[in-house]
């Protein structure tokens, strides 16, 4: 068209008015509590607060926890995933909705499912504690389940994406060097999806730090065993203890925002 080419194709648009007030209300209403978060810190005392027993206790069990959660997701998730993404079979959808349910579960009913399967007297978890005696309710293996179940889709989702998305002439290049299926997912297709996975991998593992309502529903809120950081924050809450509830927020916090930063180009596709 005439007098296009004039026109820069990328010109940023002129918002209306309400438009632009409606969005500052939004971008306030998400800011404003992590300025009072901020605000109301114990700056002076953040160092005492961090190394009081209960909040390194917690921040290690949460790390610990979180890892083991993140490796487990990795080993069964990512199988899960190409599956998913390359093989054809009855009951595929439905599969790939079992697996995507804990991003929309409430936290909550998500911890009773789990100990309706794996409590004491649950569907699976009576054979393995009476044949292995095997107890995973309210222990620290229970929260590690329970972290499990609500962070693995966060890597699922994007690895199966990834996998879907792959130019596979280059799987069936190596395929014609002679390269068998094992040496091929692991020297061409991991390497492709690499920046979705490794996206994948880091959400998961925040989603599994900053898991909460499944936790304290399934495994409990026992200090040293169960008693993860959000647990402890809401501990301390019930304890009176603001200063210190506060000073573990700050620690999700940091770790939140420093995924957002670390993920903006993978993840978010902005600068």
């Amino acid at each position: 068209m005439p007098g296009s080419a004039s026109r820069p194709a990328s010109a940023p648009a002129r918002a209306p008015l309400p438009a632009l007030a409606l969005a500052g209300v939004a971008a306030l209403f998400f800011a404003l509590p992590v300025a009072g978060l901020l605000w109301r810190a114990p700056w002076s005392g953040l160092g005492g607060e961090l190394w009081s027993p209960g909040v390194r206790s917690a921040v290690g069990l949460s790390l610990v926890c979180s890892l083991w959660a993140t490796a487990l997701s990795l080993a069964f998730g990512l199988p899960l995933a190409w599956v998913l993404a390359r093989v054809e079979f009855p009951g595929r959808r439905l599969v790939r909705a079992l697996a995507t349910l804990p991003m929309v579960f409430p936290p909550v009913v998500a911890g009773v499912a789990l100990l309706l399967a794996f409590g004491r007297q649950g569907l699976v978890g009576r054979a393995l504690y009476d044949w292995f005696g095997l107890r995973l309710a309210f222990t620290t293996p229970g929260a590690v389940l329970a972290e499990t179940f609500v962070a693995m889709p966060f890597l699922v989702v994007p690895a199966e994406a990834a996998f879907r998305s792959l130019d596979r002439r280059y799987e069936e290049a190596a395929r014609t060097l002679g390269a068998g299926r094992w040496t091929v997912f692991r020297r061409v297709t991991l390497p492709l999806a690499r920046p979705a996975l490794v996206a994948g991998t880091v959400l998961c593992w925040a989603r599994a730090l900053g898991e909460f309502g499944a936790t304290i529903t399934f495994a409990g809120n026992t200090p040293g065993r169960t008693s993860t950081v959000p647990l402890q924050v809401y501990l301390l809450l019930e304890s009176g203890r603001l200063d210190a509830a506060i000073t573990l927020s700050l620690v999700l916090l940091a770790v939140s925002v420093a995924v957002l930063v670390g993920l903006r180009d993978r993840w978010l596709g902005t600068t």
